[in-house]
């Protein structure tokens, strides 16, 4: 275990029966499936949304089982939307490996895609929690109308409000599921789901936001894509709108708001010196602060230094 990822330490077993859950659900289906599926667990994902529900649910002593079956579900869905992201962004690499559409047809991976959102669900219902099969579908239509948002927004202007939507939808929502679900089946009061809840967007916000920032700043062997391969699809991320705000007339901004070709190598440079990154960040921070207080409000136990010690790493990704 990376020692700045100790916060693991109090749910390694747990995280271990995670694993098992999601690698037992073959049911004798195509050889092909199968592989695809061992091929996306295996490829290097953090388990930072399975280590918040866990961490959430051991904090408030709830059922082990029941929190297994969530965090499955929960990675699970991760795994079939970043499937489907892949396919729709034309990338060859996440994590460093092959994406799975790099090796399949457009249909086979869509498909595959497909059949990881039934697993998701699957785990889901193990939990035999109606509210979480409603928070699973409500979460899931959040991040395709994200995923939709998106199509439509590249090269276009966006403000930071429309940034922060945009991110809530691909990321935050999932986070916020994971920590209010996790809450709520470990049987708390409504005003301790919400808590947990705010502290989850707070935190999958944080979370988007750093990613936002390393596509900047991160070299290709860190981040395992190409740097600023955002911005080369004319994805508008907070760096970039933050300079904005700064450099309204630069040409290159206004090449890339056009839908023209521009020298991004340049423009990423002019935004890494600009303080733009450094704006970014300290909003990234603010958010983490949000999720932190909301913490401190908990008794004080492993889980909840743990959960503290996670948001820390969200922040230290960047450095």
């Amino acid at each position: 275990m990376n020692p700045a990822q100790n916060f693991l330490a109090p749910i390694l077993a747990d995280l271990a029966k995670v694993e098992n859950r999601m690698r037992s659900l073959d049911d004798h289906h195509h050889q092909e499936l199968s592989n695809a599926l061992e091929h996306l667990l295996s490829s290097g994902g953090k388990r930072i949304r399975p280590a918040v529900a866990l961490l959430t649910g051991r904090m408030y002593q709830g059922n082990i089982q029941r929190l297994v079956s969530l965090s499955a579900a929960i990675e699970l869905l991760h795994t079939a939307t970043l499937v489907h992201d892949d396919l729709i962004d034309g990338a060859l690499l996440r994590r460093g490996i092959a994406t799975l559409n790099a090796k399949w047809s457009p249909a086979a991976t869509v498909l595959t895609g497909d059949y990881i959102f039934a697993q998701a669900a699957r785990c889901a219902a193990e939990t035999d929690s109606v509210y979480l099969m409603k928070q699973f579908a409500k979460t899931l239509a959040i991040i395709v109308n994200g995923e939709i948002d998106q199509l439509f927004s590249t090269h276009r202007y966006s403000t930071r409000d429309e940034y922060f939507k945009r991110i809530y939808a691909k990321t935050a929502s999932l986070f916020e599921l994971a920590s209010s679900a996790a809450a709520h089946l470990s049987n708390v009061s409504d005003d301790e789901v919400e808590s947990m809840r705010q502290f989850g967007y707070a935190l999958g916000m944080a979370f988007q936001i750093v990613d936002d920032i390393l596509d900047f700043t991160g070299a290709q062997e860190t981040v395992g894509k190409p740097v600023a391969n955002d911005l080369r699809q004319g994805l508008i991320t907070l760096p970039f709108i933050c300079y904005l705000e700064k450099h309204p007339e630069d040409e290159e901004v206004q090449a890339v708001l056009g839908g023209e070709k521009a020298n991004i190598d340049k423009l990423v440079n002019d935004i890494r010196d600009s303080g733009a990154v450094q704006d970014a960040f300290q909003i990234a921070r603010d958010y983490i602060r949000q999720a932190v207080e909301i913490l401190e409000e908990r008794p004080a136990c492993d889980e909840q230094k743990a959960l503290k010690e996670l948001s820390e790493y969200v922040i230290l990704r960047h450095i």
